[in-house]
């Protein structure tokens, strides 16, 4: 189907700005010029805290977002979008927000550093020590550790779906990986990278630029912890929902993703979301869709979780 009318508009507006200059642009001047809109609309919680635990870079930050209602809570651990490069927990709230509420469980956004000045592993080690932190410390935090799913979008469902993979190697069993449309191959070669390249707001110039800072010199491409798509055994891994756009970039590979799941016994709902784009879901309150995708992914770890 055709680009959504309201997702159109948004595209459009995005067309309007002075386009960037990939070739020179640092880090810091891009993270300035990605202001994402605030939604209209977010899910009240019990309350939101913040801890801080031990990483390997240095402190380590967690927002607590905490549901309604006694513990002991399944508990979500999420990963905000951006690139590797680009974003902080906050940009994710209003989706941490709605599936604590929703979901009845408690979400973990975790703070991980972030590419260039923390290039891969980084991020991997941070989304580790969190999860191993939350295998030792779920119980404090009214969290049940037996019941613990990972999640994340963009970025952040890369490291969600590596976390997951991880996970096997370290005795910890998840529930659940719930990825809202990741990139999951460094080698961006897909027909849906050459077909929708530029024009839908998220570009493929962007995306290697991401890469690059991630992955100096794409010397790392192939290594699962960085491409997930390109681990060889995927059996035994939590149950997964992924959800896609048909006008994103990154589309055909969390597909395949989705299949590679299924082949390997993996119990996957794949769910593809017509006439939108890349980050939809950070559009609550522009983009209607939004709204009834946050619901099946609440409705997904609910099911997932009890």
């Amino acid at each position: 189907m055709p680009l959504h009318p309201q997702t159109q508009a948004f595209v459009e507006a995005l067309d309007a700005q002075a386009p960037i200059d990939f070739e020179h642009i640092d880090a810091p001047t891009l993270r300035a010029a990605l202001v994402m809109p605030e939604p209209v609309a977010v899910d009240p919680v019990a309350r939101i805290e913040d801890r801080s635990i031990d990483g390997a870079g240095g402190p380590l930050r967690l927002r607590l977002y905490v549901p309604e209602g006694a513990g002991p809570w399944p508990v979500t651990l999420y990963f905000y979008g951006g690139g590797f490069v680009a974003g902080r927990p906050e940009q994710s709230d209003h989706i941490c927000r709605a599936l604590a509420r929703r979901a009845g469980t408690l979400v973990v956004s975790v703070d991980y550093r972030v590419a260039p000045e923390a290039p891969f592993p980084a991020a991997v080690e941070d989304a580790l020590t969190a999860l191993c932190w939350l295998r030792d410390h779920a119980g404090e935090l009214g969290g049940d550790a037996t019941r613990v799913a990972v999640a994340g979008d963009s970025a952040g469902g890369n490291l969600a779906a590596v976390l997951a993979q991880q996970a096997r190697h370290h005795g910890i069993h998840l529930r659940h990986q719930l990825l809202f449309y990741p990139p999951l191959d460094a080698a961006m070669d897909t027909a849906s990278w050459r077909e929708l390249a530029t024009g839908y707001g998220f570009t493929a110039a962007l995306m290697r630029w991401y890469w690059r800072q991630y992955l100096p010199g794409l010397a790392d491409a192939g290594d699962a912890r960085a491409s997930p798509l390109r681990e060889r055994d995927l059996r035994g891994l939590p149950a997964a929902t992924v959800f896609t756009a048909e006008y994103d970039l990154l589309r055909d590979e969390a597909e395949a993703y989705a299949r590679a799941l299924q082949a390997a016994g993996v119990p996957v709902a794949l769910r593809r979301w017509p006439g939108q784009i890349h980050g939809f879901l950070l559009l609550a309150g522009l983009i209607d869709d939004a709204e009834p995708a946050l619901e099946a992914a609440a409705a997904a770890l609910r099911r997932a979780l009890a």
